[in-house]
Order: C-alpha cells, then structure tokens, then sequence
C-alpha cells in the first residue's frame, strides 16, 4: 500500500501542476456556486487517486460494515465496575478482610496503595439487582441505564496493561501508551473519508464530572492526528457561542471578504507547493475551505435551543446548560444524524481513590440519564442501528479499599486487570453480558477482552480489517492496533 499512499500524499510536481490550474480554479469556484461541494474533490482532480475528504485512502471498506459512525461517549477516570456493573456477593460477605495473596498474585499495585500494609476488601454500598429479559446486574446508580439494559452489551472482561491515567488513556485511544499516534477517530477519517463535507469527519465534546470537578485532565493530542496528515485530526467543539475557536469572522470582514481572501490565499499556497512541493500545504487548503462551510453547518448544528421540550425532559435537567454531559448527548446524536463519522465525548471525574460513594454518585447523576436517552432517541430516529455507542473509562478499579475502609466509606485504587464497558447498536449485540471476572472482581476467568481487541472489533463493525489499514512512516506500517489484536465475533450480531 505504500506507493498508493506515496502517490496520494506526495505527487510529484509535473503531474501536479499540470492539474494545478484546474484543480485550484475548481476548489474556488465550487466554494462560490456550491458552498456544499467538497474542496477536496475539487483537488481530487490533481490525481486520480489522491485522498479528499470524502474519499478516504480504502475507497470502500474491507467488507460489508455494520455501523457507519460511532459515538464514544468515554468516561475519564476509571469508572469503578464494582459500584456499577459487576456484582460480587463474596466481598460483601468477606468485606474488611484482607485481599487473598493467591487473588493478588504480586500484580503490580500503583504507588498509592504500594505501601499499605493491608488490602481490606470492600464491597459496594450500594444494592444491585438484575434488569430487562437479559437479567444483567446493574447497581441503584444506574437507574436509566437500567431501562435499556436489553439494548446493551456488558463487556466485564475488559483489560489492560496500563496503570496510571495518561498512559491508559493514551492507550484507549491510539493504540499505544505513549503518546504520538494516531487517534481512533483520526484512523477511521483517513481510512473512510467523511460522509459530511460541511462538518469536521472527528469531534470532540468535552464536560467536567459534578462528583470530583478537579478530576485528571485531558490532552488534545487524545484526539491528534498523529504521523497522518493533519486532515485527520479531531475538531474540538466547546460550549458557548464560539463552538470553535477563530471560525468566526473578525470584525469588519464579511463572507464576500473571506471568500475573496480565501481565493487569494490559495494561489499563495500554490505557490509555495511548487517552490518546496510539501503535501501538507494540499491538506491546509481544504482545511481552509471546511472552515469556510463550518462557518454556517457548526452553529446550526450545534443549536439546541430548538429542541422540543421532551428532548430536554428525556436528557435530564442538565441537557439544556451548555458544556454538560447531557446537553453533549444531544449534540451527539445531532451530529450523528448529520453523518459525523467519529464523535468523541469525554467526561472528566471518575478517579474515586476516597470518598468513593458520594463522588461516584455525583458521576452517575451527571451520564446516567443521559446515556440511556441517547440510546433511546438513537433508537426512535432509526439511527441506533447503525451507530455504534460506547461506555466506558481506560481502567477499573480494586476490589480493597485505598485507606482506610468504614461502613459507609471507601476508595478504589486503579486496577488494569478486569474492569467493564458496555456497547450498543452498531452491530453488536444487544442484551448481552459477555466476560466474567473471579469471585473477588480482581482477575478474568472467561473471555478476557484486551484493548486491542476491543479496537480491532470497532474498527471490523465499521467494515475494516485492522490488519490491513495502515500508514507506513519512518520505514515501518503502523496500525490502530500496533501488532497484535483479534475481532471478538461472540459481540457481534
């Protein structure tokens, strides 16, 4: 695949230019008579098989895809499984005792909790009970989540082999613990292109947990483009009246103005691609144009305020305040309906290493209702099935308690050996739990699922075998799921 990608990426200039005159002319006339026509096709003229931005370097998937965008609506932090989704009646009956070396098995501990001298198991506080024909246990936290547990896949097998937040998250996210890759979102734009030329193909939404607002914090490298180029990398929607920074026209500059420095700034930049012939300066054009078209498609896409009132009511009471959870759902499923390939929402505050039981509870208030009605709305717009949701932080958390244990206190260190996710739509099957962990929720007994292989399933839902979707820089092919990774089969429809 490398000299496809050399001819997509790096043309020379004879056969460039000698579409540029063409090329350049269409990318600013389409602009002017057709604000919605892609900038990139108008640049696809330069070579027959050079990437625009509705046509990504596959062309067509590798099969037929079950899902064609995702949202993943990521939980920063560390979700405890033990407080939410995986139910373990032997802590409670061996609750204070200390965790069984035979259990532990001298697994790596963090260095806070390294030095205790005593592993007290705890045992959630909170009831559990089993919900929908599927009977999967769910916690009093959740009781949204609850009423679609017949629409969702509990994976409680998850692993890994970070321990500390910036790797594992970095690891979720781009396949690698240290930072420099491509994103997932970054993968799928430059392997499927978009299937909208007005909106950005990655988004991100971000919003800060009520249960530990100082929670850790995120990085935009998590959604960067990494070595690919720099098309691919997510765009960063924030609350208020400037969803995106410097998109507006400064004061004074009107669309006929930007429209004619747009026109002239290309020449300049075609000019300058045939002094030094850098690629980058191809995908800086159509950045350019996106702008361009975001400047009307992101505030009507990111208005809410027409949203009847039972959008709101089903959301929760924090889905009308711009920069929440539940008022990013909505915007969620907004931009799905407007074929947003890769949605990212991250929500910050679930590292509970004290006061577990309140914090967690002020996390579950902020995404419960939430999440549950965006599978619903999802559902009622006959979009759930083909859009693949995903719940779920980049570790769990221990079965002992960090400090010191009480009857109604206790914290949860990180813990990369088991923890749960859940999915929905998209492919996957509904009202399943797939994977479980030993009676003390320390360690996996049946069908561990490892980050990798949860990356290589996304990317098979969405028709694209992660063995085969590559990007070779610095001499070696790089993938999503560096070298390892299988499709888990038993998830899917």
């Amino acid at each position: 695949m490398c000299e496809i990608e050399d001819l997509q990426y790096n043309m020379n200039r004879r056969h460039f230019f000698s579409k540029a005159s063409l090329g350049l002319g269409s990318v600013a006339l389409a602009s002017m008579l057709n604000p919605t026509k892609s900038a990139a096709k108008a640049l696809s003229s330069f070579s027959a098989t050079s990437e625009g931005l509705s046509n990504g370097v596959l062309r067509s998937p590798h099969h037929l895809p079950k899902a064609k965008r995702i949202i993943y609506l990521f939980q920063s932090g560390g979700p405890s499984q033990l407080d939410l989704f995986d139910y373990k009646p032997v802590l409670e009956k061996r609750r204070g005792e200390d965790l069984p070396a035979s259990v532990r098995m001298g697994q790596r501990l963090t260095g806070m909790t390294s030095g205790q001298a005593s592993f007290p198991l705890a045992s959630s506080i909170f009831k559990f009970d089993q919900f929908g024909d599927s009977g999967a246990w769910m916690s009093s936290l959740l009781p949204y989540t609850s009423q679609i547990a017949d629409d969702i896949c509990v994976v409680k097998s998850m692993y890994t082999e970070a321990i500390n937040h910036d790797p594992a998250i970095t690891f979720f996210q781009t396949g690698h613990q240290q930072a420099g890759r491509p994103s997932i979102g970054s993968w799928l734009s430059y392997g499927l292109g978009s299937d909208n030329e007005n909106l950005p193909n990655f988004s991100v939404l971000l919003s800060r947990g009520t249960g530990r607002p100082q929670g850790q914090p995120l990085y935009s490298r998590l959604w960067g483009n990494g070595f690919l180029h720099s098309l691919h990398q997510g765009v960063q929607f924030r609350s208020g009246k400037d969803p995106v920074l410097y998109l507006n026209n400064p004061s004074g500059i009107n669309p006929q103005n930007r429209r004619a420095m747009l026109n002239n700034l290309a020449e300049l930049n075609e000019m300058y691609l045939k002094e030094v012939g850098d690629p980058e300066i191809t995908t800086r054009i159509a950045q350019y144009e996106m702008a361009y078209r975001m400047q009307t498609s992101v505030p009507e896409a990111m208005d809410i305020s027409n949203e009847p009132d039972w959008v709101f009511k089903m959301y929760g009471p924090d889905s009308a305040v711009p920069g929440t959870y539940a008022a990013n759902c909505i915007l969620a499923r907004r931009l799905a309906e407007r074929d947003v390939k890769f949605i990212q929402l991250y929500h910050m505050g679930w590292d509970q290493h004290e006061n577990l039981p309140n914090q967690i509870s002020g996390q579950a208030r902020d995404t419960d209702q939430a999440s549950a009605a965006l599978i619903k709305d999802l559902k009622q717009r006959g979009l759930l099935e083909d859009t693949l949701v995903i719940w779920g932080g980049e570790f769990g958390r221990t079965n002992y308690s960090q400090g010191t244990l009480t009857e109604t206190n206790y914290g949860r260190d990180h813990h990369p050996r088991c923890f749960s996710i859940w999915m929905a739509g998209g492919g996957v099957k509904p009202g399943i739990s797939y994977g479980e962990t030993d009676d003390f929720g320390y360690n996996i007994v049946k069908d561990p699922v490892h980050v990798h292989d949860f990356q290589a399933t996304l990317l098979h839902l969405l028709g694209i075998d992660h063995e085969r979707l590559t990007f070779k820089h610095q001499g070696r092919r790089y993938r999503l799921t560096d070298v390892s990774g299988k499709v888990v089969n038993d998830l899917i429809a």
